[in-house]
C-alpha cells in the first residue's frame, strides 16, 4: 500500500501543481471578459473571510500558490492529510468563480453553445472525481487508527487503569481496617479477661 501511495498523490497533485503555477505566474485568465462579475464575487468572498484579498488578480494568485504548496506537499507526502484537505477547499472556491465567470461571460446567442456546455459538464465531472480523490486522501491513515479511535482508546485504558487502582486502594483499605478491627476486638477480650 505505501507503494501506491506513492504513486498515486503525485499524480493526483500533478494538476494542481499546474494550475497553482499558471496561477502565480499569471492571475488574469485573459478567456474570461473584464465585465464577468469576479470584482463581486471577490469582494463577497473577502467579506465573508476578512484576510482575504478583495482584487480578484491578488486572489487568483493567493488561490494559486495554496495549490502549488499543497500540491507540492501532497506529491512529497508530507502532511498528506492538511494538503489534500487544503486542495479540496480550494477546489470547491475555484469551481464556484469559474462557473460565475463563464455564466456572466457567455450570451445566449452565441455559436458552439451546445459545445461549450458539453466543455463545462466534462470540466466539472473532472473536478468533482477530483474533489472525491482529495477527500479520500484527507481521510487516508496510511492503516493507523484515526486520531479520535486512539484519543478514546487512551481514555478508557486510563479509566480501567484508574478503576483496577481504585478497586486495589479499596482493597488495601478494607484489609487495613479488618485488621484494625480484629486488633481492637482482640485487645477487648484481652482486656475483658484480665478484669474477670
Amino acid at each position: 500500500m505505501a507503494v501506491l501511495r506513492r504513486v498515486a498523490r503525485p499524480l493526483l497533485a500533478a494538476t494542481f501543481i499546474r494550475d497553482g503555477l499558471a496561477a502565480v505566474r499569471e492571475p488574469a485568465r485573459p478567456d474570461v471578459p473584464e465585465d464577468s462579475g469576479r470584482e463581486r464575487e471577490a469582494s463577497a468572498l473577502a467579506s465573508r473571510v476578512p484576510f482575504l484579498p478583495e482584487d480578484p488578480a491578488q486572489l487568483a494568485r493567493l488561490q494559486g500558490a495554496v495549490q502549488l504548496g499543497a500540491g507540492v506537499l501532497l506529491a512529497l507526502g508530507r502532511a498528506p492529510r492538511l494538503a489534500s484537505a487544503a486542495l479540496a477547499v480550494t477546489l470547491v472556491s475555484s469551481t464556484l468563480t469559474a462557473s460565475g465567470d463563464r455564466a456572466a461571460g457567455k450570451s445566449s446567442h452565441e455559436d458552439g453553445a451546445d459545445e461549450e456546455d458539453r466543455a463545462r459538464r466534462v470540466e466539472i465531472l473532472t473536478k468533482v472525481s477530483l474533489f472525491g480523490g482529495l477527500l479520500i486522501a484527507a481521510a487516508d491513515t496510511h492503516g493507523k487508527p484515526s486520531l479520535a479511535y486512539r484519543t478514546r482508546r487512551t481514555a478508557s485504558h486510563a479509566s480501567d487503569a484508574l478503576s483496577h487502582r481504585a478497586h486495589a486502594v479499596t482493597h488495601q483499605v478494607g484489609n487495613a481496617a479488618g485488621a484494625t478491627v480484629d486488633s481492637v476486638t482482640h485487645s477487648v477480650e484481652a482486656a475483658r479477661k484480665r478484669l474477670s
